[in-house]
């Protein structure tokens, strides 16, 4: 039940916050030899049910002004949904069984820092509204990157958004309404096989895992976009640059 909660929070936090949810949640685990039920992508899926609900109960007035009033941004995020889609759909089985390695995810957690900091230098004032078609795909491409294990769907994306020159909060912005499709569509394909796989899972620990996530995602989506006001990447990358090396430390004491 700890293990859940400890997860459900984590997951709150990292999905949002642009150090890779995906990471931290094969990294605790890992780190404290957590085995069972919270170990598996199924509970991950779950966990990501909860921020799926704390991104629509954050979005649901911005979500009925696009299907009213902004049809061309309700396109634009459909249009930058696909290459994630089609990443999500082909190549989720060879993610799960081939890329939740440790030192894969310290190399991604420095690597994407690095293009995180770079990005800042881009770093100028256009609004959302400003967001075209080409904006859409680059932004789009950048999400699918985000199914590799430390990459971070929201650093991806906003440092996708800041290399075209909008600014940060509405590259985050559009990274959270960019994010709900996703994580509905990721969330439903993996429901579809837990349920095919006729499993048993212990509803308890489930709900302690999906309530902690909404919860910590709803307050990590508020503190993002205020944080993002005022400051720059920086403090994020630092962080990341720190967990790539206690993995290492991590990977060499288990040796």
């Amino acid at each position: 039940m700890i293990a859940a909660l400890i997860l459900g929070i984590v997951q709150g936090l990292t999905e949002f916050i642009p150090v890779s949810s995906t990471a931290h949640l094969i990294l605790f685990p890992w780190f404290f030899n957590w085995s069972g039920q919270v170990d598996t992508l199924t509970f991950d899926i779950a966990l990501h049910a909860g921020t799926l609900a704390a991104l629509i109960f954050c979005f649901w007035r911005d979500w009925i002004d696009i299907f009213l009033k902004k049809q061309r941004l309700l396109g634009l995020i459909v249009f930058a949904s696909i290459p994630a889609g089609i990443a999500g759909f082909f190549l989720n089985d060879i993610v799960g069984k081939s890329l939740r390695e440790p030192l894969l995810i310290s190399i991604m957690l420095v690597a994407v820092g690095v293009v995180m900091l770079v990005s800042e230098k881009a770093y100028k004032h256009k609004g959302m509204e400003k967001i075209g078609v080409k904006d859409a795909i680059i932004i789009g491409i950048a999400q699918a990157f985000a199914i590799i294990p430390g990459v971070s769907r929201s650093g991806i994306t906003i440092s996708a958004g800041l290399f075209r020159g909008f600014e940060r909060e509405a590259s985050a912005r559009f990274s959270f309404l960019l994010a709900t499709p996703i994580i509905a569509g990721a969330t439903l394909l993996h429901l579809k096989k837990a349920l095919d796989g006729h499993a048993s899972y212990n509803c308890e620990i489930f709900a302690i895992g999906i309530i902690s996530s909404f919860i910590t995602g709803f307050i990590a989506i508020k503190f993002l976009l205020s944080f993002l006001k005022r400051y720059p990447l920086n403090l994020f990358v630092y962080y990341r640059f720190a967990l790539s090396a206690i993995i290492i430390a991590g990977i060499w004491l288990k040796a």
